[in-house]
């Protein structure tokens, strides 16, 4: 019976296809389930033709919808066709005659090129090239790209490169598994970590077997990392109605080794840069363990902020359908956590509460200096290194801090630090993080509370926090499964797992593949933090870099505009959101992210006075499906959209002074604080998948990577 799987990157254009596109594909796929081959090429509703000056008779297109047409794979032999794309008639016949399928002797994998552009290109590329030895990969033999899987056809290619912005210009139109090896080697990976890496993960219990090169049906059903062959409709109406669900389908083997590894000797690691899958792997570990979970235990999936836990809650939901399982799993912030342990009545310290406290302190005790000093002192000494006796605080290096302290005028500032907790106590009042480490002196007494512990966007978390969580769970293999970015982080929180008794060594995987933005939008938004240096969280004496780390996606660079006045600039912006809701872009898949609450207020009033519908994303509220996403950049971690506008990016905003401490405060605190803000812009840019617009009025930020700034 025949068989209509899909490409991954079909799967990728999802979010910009209309309801009767997505049921023309469906349709197409029941066909496919339902009649024979003969009956396929004669149906006239598919219309399964092949096409005039196509470079590979195995690529056809058919109907999917009126003036929309499929591209498949339609090998000669075999009854599994493969949908690559879905465009436009005319768009769908200029592509298809381009493409080439093979299979890969090595991967074993099924190729798609654009052999068209490149047999244009690689001529050309070839007359202007310098003396083979000056060339990109000339310090790698023919036989070592050979084993990693490049074929003779992009050997030739690769080997008329001079730089990376050749092979950038090539990249798009090479097929994906060598494309992505041919990166990797340019970025500087050995040949032994690219096979490790990208090869060897592919062939993992493959046969060694001569490759026959004509099976399309076979390398199909091994092409599982790109190819998903659909056996149900209700799975491909997951597929279709649900993106999250294509997770399911397209989690990469290196994803799939980490969330499905039968059992870690203790605590696990996960790391890369945005969206290259952190938070569905770690979902994917949750629902790992909960098939293996004993009576009476439990599970905690826990991030940093509420808007972080809702989107939590909702993948796992999409994963894990069973209710009762998913009851087994509590998902909360750990400061909520820590509520939870602690059971008090006192209530946290509400924004703007803590400084004057700090004032009131230092004025009893005859402290002269600043009330920014006493509470970073506090966060970043004694809270993060558990200090409990003025002894210990002596006798500590103050790690990461800028400013000089005596050891007789820490004295002063320990009795400070005890007049400030002392009237906290009074008035029914505690700070978050004091909560947490009263919250795992309880557990170290009471013990442990979940036999597994799942932490998302870990960067972010302060040490107090992570004593909690290592106090949570017992340390037994599986206890701790983490997933971070230190270049996402946003607060000023740094942390060493190792001093915190989290130890990750041996059980650490780094992702580089982006599988959410373009990759211009990509190249963009990381020049923000070019040459900037982030601490690993396994160990703050090491740096993490962002090596390696890549789109398979291409799309169009991000678009700038500076106006002259904040008005000019909202009045851009709705102008941009009109366009994109013009070219079919749903509401919910625009969001417009900018520094302050009283800016993103604004545009949520510029959009509606225009009828564009537009909602604020505060707290844990879920984003909207209806409506344009408005929110502060904080409030955007973790979340995506198809097409993202940060505006007011000035540089009042970016970096916003009264987020930045003074460098005569704390010089050190003062880099630190300057790298959150740049980070901060970061993960806003990077929440976008096909479209980035970034605008500000007046002087631009200085962290824009723009001409001129």
């Amino acid at each position: 019976m025949p068989h209509l799987a899909f490409d991954i990157a079909f799967c990728a254009q999802l979010g910009k296809l209309d309801g009767a596109v997505r049921q023309g594909v469906f349709a197409a796929w029941e066909k496919f389930e339902h009649l024979t081959l003969d009956q396929l090429f004669k149906d006239p509703g598919l219309k399964l033709e092949s096409l005039k000056r196509a470079r590979d008779p195995h690529i056809r297109t058919i109907r999917v919808s009126q003036g929309v047409r499929g591209v498949v794979l339609a090998p000669a032999s075999g009854q599994t066709f493969v949908l690559l794309r879905v465009m436009p008639h005319d768009k769908a016949i200029a592509w298809a005659v381009k493409q080439k399928a093979s299979i890969n002797t090595v991967t074993q994998a099924v190729e798609i090129r654009d052999i068209a552009l490149l047999d244009e290109l690689t001529p050309a590329y070839e007359r202007i090239a310098p003396a083979p030895e000056q060339r990109l990969f000339a310090k790698f033999s023919d036989g070592d790209l050979a084993a990693l899987g490049i074929d003779d056809i992009t050997l030739r290619q690769a080997r008329a490169l001079t730089n990376p912005e050749q092979l950038e210009v090539f990249a798009p139109a090479f097929p994906q598994d060598q494309r992505e090896v041919l990166e990797y080697l340019a970025a500087g990976f050995s040949v032994e970590e690219v096979w490790r890496d990208l090869v060897a993960v592919n062939l993992a219990g493959r046969s060694a077997e001569p490759v026959d090169t004509a099976d399309y049906e076979t390398a199909i059903h091994r092409t599982s990392t790109r190819i998903a062959v659909v056996t149900a409709s209700e799975e491909l109406h997951d597929i279709l109605d649900k993106p999250f669900e294509a997770w399911r389908v397209f989690l990469h083997p290196s994803q799939h080794k980490v969330a499905y590894r039968a059992s870690y000797s203790g605590p696990t690691q996960v790391t890369g840069g945005p969206g290259t899958g952190k938070t569905v792997v770690a979902l994917h570990r949750v629902r790992h363990l909960l098939r293996h979970l004993r009576d009476g235990d439990r599970i905690l999936l826990t991030t940093y902020t509420n808007a972080l836990v809702a989107a939590l809650r909702a993948g796992l939901a999409s994963l894990v359908e069973d209710e009762a399982l998913r009851d087994r799993v509590d998902i909360m912030t750990v400061d909520a956590f820590a509520g939870r342990v602690l059971s008090t009545s006192r209530r946290p310290l509400r924004g703007g509460e803590e400084r004057p406290r700090w004032e009131t302190a230092a004025r009893a005790t005859g402290f002269t200096g600043t009330a920014q000093f006493l509470a970073q002192e506090y966060k970043h000494v004694v809270l993060a290194q558990d200090l409990r006796t003025q002894d210990q605080y002596e006798a500590s290096e103050r790690r990461g801090r800028g400013s000089a302290l005596p050891v007789p005028a820490r004295a002063l500032v320990w009795r400070t630090i005890e007049e400030f907790t002392e009237r906290l106590a009074a008035e029914g009042l505690r700070t978050y993080l004091g909560t947490c480490a009263e919250a795992a002196d309880v557990l170290g007494a009471d013990g442990p509370r979940y036999r597994h512990i799942v932490v998302d966007e870990a960067q972010d978390l302060h040490p107090a926090q992570w004593r909690l969580l290592r106090a949570a769970a017992p340390e037994r293999p599986d206890d701790l499964f983490i997933a971070g970015d230190p270049h996402q982080r946003i607060y000023d929180s740094k942390v060493s797992l190792r001093n915190v008794g989290i130890k990750v060594t041996g059980r650490s995987t780094k992702m580089r593949k982006n599988y959410r933005s373009t990759h211009e939008i990509l190249k963009w938004a990381t020049a923000l933090l070019h040459g900037r240096r982030f601490e690993e969280l396994a160990d703050e004496s090491r740096h993490d870099t962002l090596l390696g780390y890549r789109s398979a996606l291409h799309g169009n660079g991000p678009r700038t505009h500076a106006a002259d006045t904040a008005q000019a600039e909202l009045n851009a912006l709705v102008e941009q959101v009109r366009q994109w809701l013009d070219s079919g872009i749903a509401p919910g898949e625009i969001g417009v992210s900018a520094r302050f609450n009283k800016v993103c207020d604004q545009v949520v009033e510029a959009l509606r006075s225009k009828g564009i519908a537009a909602v604020r994303l505060r707290g844990d509220a879920a984003t909207s499906a209806e409506a344009v996403n408005v929110g502060t950049m904080h409030a955007f971690k973790g979340l995506e959209y198809r097409c993202v506008a940060v505006v007011g990016a000035h540089d009042g905003a970016l970096p916003f002074p009264k987020a930045v401490t003074p460098p005569e405060v704390d010089r050190l605190q003062h880099e630190t604080d300057l790298l959150a803000e740049r980070c901060l812009l970061f993960v806003a840019c990077t929440r976008a998948r096909d479209s980035l617009y970034v605008s500000w009025s007046g002087k631009p930020s200085p962290f824009l990577p723009i001409a001129g700034v």
